[in-house]
């Protein structure tokens, strides 16, 4: 029963040899914990290396997806923005075109502003010369005529010569046509400005009540009998000088 007790025990023998004649054979006596150690040791060694390349080969294959990802993503950036630089030079071709329709339009309106302001200055020009030919400044008769005297009721008294004509100083409107005990015949023209004139003759009266003259229309026709002229002008309602406004050259 007691040699049972005891385990037997196994030495392992490891025995080294030459090739030479003279060479001796060497035994080397190993543990059996020794051989377990070394066993275990490469078996952790081992699982270890098996270990790291499973673990590298799960970091290179994710590794090689998020290239994969990574590729796959750049291609789609430079569809992207091969797409947005077609876009962005499709806009710019828009935008040099709207730029030359603007240049054209700004022209189109140069010349308008320039023809609109020629249009205003010829306007102003012409409706100066309307009002200058409203303001009763013209001389009162169409031929050379002397002036006698300028009376108390600011009448200039004119004689002219037979064949002379009596005309409206200024553009206006016939307001009045009555006869005068003095001069035979009254011509009211209202210039519209708040000058009216007077012409008072004996000759006959060329021109209706309500009609529109203009500078120079014919009022009457001097005759031997009719050769005095008496002239007289009012402004907003009170009578003035002629002589103050009118122009008489030679």
């Amino acid at each position: 029963m007691g040699r049972n007790r005891h385990k037997r025990k196994n030495n392992h023998v490891v025995i080294v040899t030459s090739d030479t004649t003279d060479s001796r054979m060497k035994q080397f006596r190993i543990r059996p914990w020794f051989l377990q150690t070394v066993i275990v040791v490469l078996c952790i060694i081992i699982g270890t290396l098996i270990g790291y390349f499973i673990y590298e080969k799960d970091i290179w294959a994710a590794e090689l997806e998020k290239n994969t990802v990574r590729n796959e993503t750049m291609d789609i950036l430079e569809q992207e923005k091969a797409h947005l630089e077609g876009q962005v030079a499709e806009l710019n071709g828009e935008i040099a075109g709207l730029n030359e329709e603007i240049s054209g339009l700004n022209e189109q309106v140069r010349i308008l502003s320039e023809t609109v302001s020629q249009q205003v200055e010829t306007e102003e020009e012409l409706s100066g010369q309307l009002e200058k030919r409203c303001i009763p400044t013209r001389l009162p008769l169409s031929e050379r005529a002397t002036m006698e005297n300028v009376t108390e009721d600011l009448t200039c008294v004119f004689t002219a010569a037979k064949g002379s004509l009596v005309v409206a100083t200024a553009d206006g409107t016939v307001t009045i046509i009555t006869d005068d005990p003095e001069y035979g015949h009254n011509v009211w023209v209202d210039h519209g400005n708040g000058y009216t004139t007077i012409y008072r003759n004996q000759g006959e009266v060329k021109v209706k009540q309500g009609e529109t003259v203009t500078q120079g229309t014919t009022l009457y026709v001097i005759s031997d009998e009719s050769s005095k002229l008496g002239y007289q002008m009012m402004q907003d309602g009170g009578y003035v000088n002629p002589m103050d406004l009118l122009e008489i050259s030679g």
